[in-house]
């Protein structure tokens, strides 16, 4: 504050921006701070350079902060973790080999609804190859020609949800070795599914691909209002047909209804909100800016991210569906602090037939695992389930079928790149409750390879566990790059 020093003199844009950046960064009771009386001569200039958005909406979606609900821990710490140490080390160990191919089946038609196909999955479909052709990369697709040209027509034609599934020779064996040496068992049904196929996810990142409106608003609805333990008459906050926020009574209604449920069913659509930020703010953060014959070009829209997570615009929600973010991030860091001794079993390998490469990114896999146990503030899962053992065993099955039903909706999804980190997401989501459904399994892991372990995960589930937590680190981050362009913009 000394280069303002808050006085009643007329104050510099740029030194305001400064300012608040400050305070934003430094001050958990930022609001309160402002607010106060030596410092209403600067809050009023800032006011007056801000057009169309409230001081106190531009601090929220600037930088959330404070302690987050049903949990000790705060936004702050989040970031400082994040940002500063575990991010970087993630990023790279999914970049490796074991972790960027995933197996996936494209072609589930919807199971409630008759869906509209995209041309993601109209036209470029992977056809399945004869076994013998497979035979020696024990792979059930073959990634042609023909495949490749129908998806570039696709993308073309401006499809943008088309995903590439060509592999090199190279990759293909590492699939083997990975597929067939993995000594977990547990599988999902795409996995086991003959129409599944790997996907590379590098050369599929998650953003922008122009799917939206009715069909993507039908996906979300069919999540919230079907499968959150909502009855039909509490009306949720922002109504999807229309994109209008609803009354402030219905608001008050509905977050009335979520504080008096049980902290398990609150948590539950907390951990749904969170998904649905994340994938909003990466959609924001890689959008399609350009797009003309000779290139397409994906960056952040930040008039996009306001549209998403604004306070005024989003009737005081967006900056809620931030803090869900902060919270699904704490549950499934606490899952990869939980499932450590899994991984440091003698037995498990992350396999891809290079041992020196493998040897090295399983090291790297436990570092990050030894960081996330060293995480300060964990969430305390032993507040869920905790009261009388046959209701907590019929609220955990409630929970369990209702994430599944989520999964199932992943089948709807029209945009062939939605389904697959849909996909991907909701079943590293499910990991998750697994690994922290399973805490006395996990401790009572044999270190011996001669004893049957009672708690397994298989490949797919590991590379969607990872993937998905990439996914919600890369959030966090991504909220530190629209502060910071937020804050040039004033």
């Amino acid at each position: 504050m000394n280069e303002c020093n808050a006085r009643s003199t007329p104050v510099s844009s740029s030194c305001l921006t400064a300012t608040l950046c400050k305070i934003v960064c430094t001050c958990q009771q930022t609001v309160d701070y402002l607010y106060m009386s030596k410092y209403r001569s600067a809050l009023a200039q800032l006011q007056s350079l801000v057009s169309g958005h409230s001081t106190l909406s531009i601090l929220i979606y600037l930088c959330p902060t404070g302690n987050l609900d049903d949990c000790a821990c705060d936004v702050e710490t989040i970031d400082h973790f994040n940002n500063d140490q575990l991010f970087p080390k993630l990023q790279n160990l999914l970049e490796s080999d074991y972790f960027r191919f995933y197996k996936v089946n494209l072609n589930k038609p919807c199971p409630f609804w008759t869906s509209s196909s995209h041309c993601g999955l109209r036209h470029c479909a992977v056809k399945p190859c004869s076994p013998v052709k497979c035979i020696k990369i024990s792979l059930c697709f073959q990634y042609s020609a023909d495949a490749n040209k129908q998806l570039e027509e696709c993308e073309k034609e401006q499809h943008l949800g088309a995903v590439d599934v060509s592999l090199r020779w190279t990759d293909e064996k590492k699939l083997y070795y990975s597929s067939n040496l993995d000594l977990t068992v547990c599988g999902s049904a795409d996995e086991a599914s003959p129409d599944s196929q790997y996907v590379d996810l590098l050369l599929n990142p998650e953003r922008f691909t122009g799917y939206k409106g009715p069909e993507a608003w039908q996906i979300w609805n069919s999540i919230y209002e079907e499968n959150c333990f909502k009855p039909y008459t509490v009306k949720r906050p922002l109504l999807p047909d229309s994109f209008r926020s609803s009354s402030g009574g219905e608001a008050r209604k509905f977050y009335s209804w979520l504080d008096g449920q049980c902290v398990e069913k609150r948590a539950f659509y907390r951990l749904v909100s969170g998904l649905h930020a994340s994938i909003n703010i990466h959609l924001s953060a890689r959008y399609l800016l350009d797009d003309n014959w000779f290139q397409r070009e994906w960056g952040h829209n930040v008039t996009e991210f306001r549209q998403r997570f604004d306070s005024e615009l989003t009737a005081g929600e967006g900056p809620k569906r931030l803090r869900n973010l902060y919270f699904l991030y704490l549950i499934e860091l606490r899952a990869l602090a939980k499932v450590l001794p899994f991984f440091q079993q003698p037995s498990f390998h992350l396999y891809t037939g290079r041992p020196e490469e493998d040897k090295k990114h399983k090291e790297q896999l436990l570092q990050i695992l030894q960081l996330a146990r060293s995480f300060p503030l964990h969430f305390d899962e032993r507040s869920l389930f905790a009261g009388d053992e046959k209701e907590a065993a019929k609220l955990k099955e409630d929970i369990r079928l209702a994430f599944l039903n989520i999964s199932k909706i992943m089948d709807c999804v029209d945009c062939f790149k939605c389904r697959l980190w849909g996909k991907l997401q909701t079943q590293g989501l499910g990991t998750v409750l697994k690994i922290l459904f399973s805490e006395r399994q996990i401790e009572a892991l044999p270190m011996s390879s001669n004893q049957r372990p009672s708690f397994q995960l298989s490949r797919q589930e590991i590379v969607s566990l990872f993937n998905a937590f990439g996914r919600i680190s890369t959030s966090v981050r991504e909220l530190k790059n629209f502060r910071s362009m937020l804050a040039e913009e004033r």
